[in-house]
């Protein structure tokens, strides 16, 4: 049998692994059309997210692009770009989403992590 510990103690030991607060997303690329392509808004595919009825959830909450560069600012090499999730894309889950600074194509098929906040429940 285990012994009861104070709250602060029980954080600091992770028997289990610490909980992903964000769901995996996929950059399939800028929206466009046959001819032309407009880099203001990405498709993203979210994980588990297979109709459009799914992505409903997901509309509003806050998009990370994270990536490495070379030279190391404010401590560390990971930079980010910020995004929402706009709206849906067709009817087979993909969603559009908008970035403060488009995304570069080197992102194309990289991962995104969806954040689950903003909450609209």
């Amino acid at each position: 049998h285990h012994i009861a510990m104070p709250a602060e103690q029980k954080k600091k030991q992770f028997k289990t692994q610490p909980v992903r607060l964000y769901v995996k997303g996929a950059i399939l690329g800028y929206r466009r059309g046959l001819r032309n392509q407009y880099h203001d808004t990405s498709l993203l595919k979210i994980e588990n997210v297979q109709d459009k009825k799914a992505t409903e959830f997901y509309l509003g909450k806050r998009v990370v692009y994270i990536y490495k560069a070379q030279t190391e600012r404010k401590g560390t090499k990971f930079r980010t770009i910020w995004g929402r999730v706009t709206r849906a894309h067709g009817s087979g889950g993909t969603v559009r989403a908008k970035f403060l600074r488009n995304l570069p194509p080197k992102s194309m098929g990289g991962r995104v992590r969806v954040m689950l906040y903003p909450s609209r429940v």
